[in-house]
């Protein structure tokens, strides 16, 4: 089956979905854009394997904890958002303090997290590098309260009630509004792409000449290989600046 056809029936479906669960238009848009996106940088992955059943994931990103718009209010909003390692811990506290608690980071990298719409509390958070396992991490934060909420590779995050420290001030009477975005990927994550993608194309400029120093085949090939990065380079901006746009 062609790969575009699954890829728009998939986002067609859970946009019908979203809209089901009382998600707002512009919302619904924005979310079916953003997945869109993601479904395009991975080159034509099935989107069911990144995501899930279209129903589940529906339930997970609708605010409402996946009841219809016509069910009595309920009282939790889930949201799925991904940063890089340069701006996620400032981000975390940030929403944290907006009362986003982390459950935890799926296969993709991203948030899980949700909030008590009747009684939003305020999270703290921070990262630890693990390298070989936990290393005693666990017991040696758990004394000050922190709580593991997610693991990404070498990485580990955690958590813990501003109440703790704050009391009943931690709650936060008036909430913002669930961000609309789910990628805060940083400025310093694409140049640090740029200058992966540049390395890349210098060895292939060296793989390219052979023997014998004649580098008239080798040209074409390098010729190839740096446009191909300047491609991948410019889609990569022109999408954080359409992204960057929504805000």
């Amino acid at each position: 089956m062609n790969e575009g056809y699954v890829r728009d029936s998939y986002l067609l479906d859970l946009a019908d979905r979203l809209r089901e669960h009382g998600l707002p238009a512009d919302r619904i848009e924005a979310t079916v854009a953003d997945l869109g996106a993601h479904l395009d940088e991975s080159e034509g992955a099935d989107p069911e394997a990144e995501f899930g059943p279209v129903e589940e994931f529906a339930r997970e990103l609708a605010p409402a904890g996946g009841q219809p718009h016509d069910a009595p209010e309920a009282h939790v909003e889930t949201w799925r958002w991904t940063a890089d390692t340069y701006v996620d811990e400032e981000l975390l506290n940030r929403f944290g303090g907006e009362g986003w608690e982390v459950e935890r980071v799926d296969a993709l990298g991203r948030f899980v997290s949700h909030r008590d719409l009747d009684r939003p509390q305020r999270w703290e958070y921070r990262r630890e590098l693990v390298t070989r396992g936990r290393e005693g991490i666990d017991e040696r934060l758990a004394p000050e309260g922190w709580e593991a909420c997610g693991n990404w590779i070498v990485y580990a995050w955690f958590k813990r009630p501003v109440a703790a420290s704050l009391g009943p001030e931690a709650e936060i009477p008036a909430p913002p509004a669930a961000p609309e975005r789910w990628n805060f990927l940083s400025a310093k994550f694409y140049v640090l792409l740029a200058v992966a993608l540049v390395a890349v194309v210098l060895t292939g400029i060296g793989a390219a000449v052979d023997d014998d120093g004649d580098s008239s085949t080798g040209l074409g090939f390098a010729g190839g290989l740096l446009v191909g990065a300047a491609v991948a380079v410019a889609a990569l901006v022109a999408l954080q600046v359409r992204r960057r746009g929504r805000r």
